[in-house]
């Protein structure tokens, strides 16, 4: 049985009447509820209940945490993502699946990572599966079938050691952590086209962020890759330039109108070299420890800001809530308000804020628990702004604080 609907064993079906059960209490803030969508967190864990229970409550902490509900309409990613982020959304597969293509030699990791924030990165690979997760609604509703999952085309041509370096590898390896966590049997197939020798090098860097379910679902193509992606795609719903007879409304065989082709970001973009980067406090980590700073905050909705910059390599960084006034309580114990990402902070600063929703002692953490050998030396400031001081900036102010 494949565990999908019309097609499930008596104790497939069982189990998901019990996972249905389980979840009731979360089940109205969860973006689809029908059993398509339930069935994909139980196949996701070979129809562990406790596991799948556990995945799909950490998800619905990932939907608050990234406003992943409004993603799509309020997220505006910087102009240096939208213009030298390669790949888009065009066509759809024999089956009505739509269909991604990611372009990777044009892109230019190290130029973008300078100009963006690793986060800026996460967000808007969150807002395009969103996207994705919507257009395979309306072909679902359009066709009368349920679609669930995309097509994925990675066009490997030019791949080379400047996408192997290291933020840039680390900052695909959490994109694709994210997309496994949160988005199970969102994807159907992926072939990888043009491959170069050093292929198999790039794959190795990446594959352990990859599940097994993941990676057999991976297909390269050799030289007949235009034939096999015929056979998959009608070639009506397929570019011109990769063997279909698709183009845009100009002609243009490679639908530059859906798709981005990147290219390497000017040093204008850089932000580095455009601000100052040392703030007014400054601390070294020692390697394998962390610090905190506390806040205490005693009017609701006050405005908690931190900006941020280390030296040399990433860091940790999270935000928390003492539970009790006793100071030696350990993090593990407080309560969660931001969870611990690790930073490129040393490429672009970060400069981010939240609203918090009640007073309390709240715990900025930098961690640096996870480097066994560098000690970091991190520069920041934070300000508390009450809500009367907010009330008082510009919306326009406001707006560029905000949390996105």
């Amino acid at each position: 049985m494949s565990g999908r609907v019309g097609d499930l064993s008596p104790r497939q079906k069982e189990t998901l009447s019990e996972f249905r059960e389980r979840i009731q209490d979360i089940l109205t803030h969860l973006p689809e509820k029908d059993d398509h969508y339930l069935l994909c967190w139980l196949r996701a864990r070979n129809f562990n209940i406790q596991k799948s229970e556990a995945m799909v409550r950490k998800h619905l902490e990932f939907r608050r945490q990234m406003k992943v509900d409004t993603i799509v309409e309020d997220f505006k990613p910087p102009e240096v993502i939208e213009k030298y982020v390669s790949g888009g959304m065009c066509g759809y597969d024999r089956e009505g699946s739509p269909i991604w293509y990611d372009v990777i030699g044009p892109l230019d990791p190290k130029g973008l990572l300078l100009s963006a924030t690793k986060q800026d990165f996460l967000k808007t690979k969150i807002q395009h599966t969103e996207m994705l997760r919507r257009e395979c609604k309306r072909q679902s509703q359009k066709l009368g079938k349920h679609i669930e999952s995309i097509t994925l085309i990675y066009d490997c041509e030019g791949l080379g050691l400047k996408h192997m370096w290291k933020p840039a590898i680390e900052t695909y390896g959490e994109v694709l952590t994210m997309f496994e966590d949160n988005y199970p049997e969102g994807l159907k197939r992926l072939f990888i086209i043009k491959a170069p020798a050093i292929f198999p090098m790039a794959y190795n860097l990446i594959k352990h962020f990859l599940c097994e379910e993941t990676r057999c679902k991976i297909v390269i193509l050799g030289s007949n890759w235009k034939e096999v992606l015929r056979k998959n795609i009608d070639p009506e719903q397929l570019p011109v330039v990769y063997g279909g007879t698709l183009t845009d409304p100009d002609g243009d065989p490679r639908c530059r109108t859906r798709i981005n082709y990147g290219g390497v970001v000017p040093k204008s973009y850089y932000i580095q070299d455009s601000m100052k980067v040392q703030y007014e406090n400054n601390v070294t980590i020692s390697r394998g420890s962390v610090f905190q700073l506390e806040y205490e905050v005693t009017t609701p909705n006050t405005l908690l800001r931190w900006q941020f910059a280390s030296d040399g390599a990433d860091i940790g960084f999270g935000v928390y809530m003492r539970t009790k006034k006793d100071g030696s309580q350990k993090v593990t114990e407080m309560i969660q308000v931001l969870p611990t990402e690790r930073y490129n902070a040393h490429l672009v600063p970060e400069d981010s804020c939240l609203t918090c929703p009640e007073p309390g002692v709240y715990v900025l953490c930098f961690d640096n628990s996870y480097s066994i050998l560098q000690s970091k030396k991190v520069s920041y400031k934070v300000e508390v702004v009450p809500t009367a001081d907010l009330q008082m900036l510009s919306p326009h102010s406001r707006g560029d604080m905000r949390l996105q």
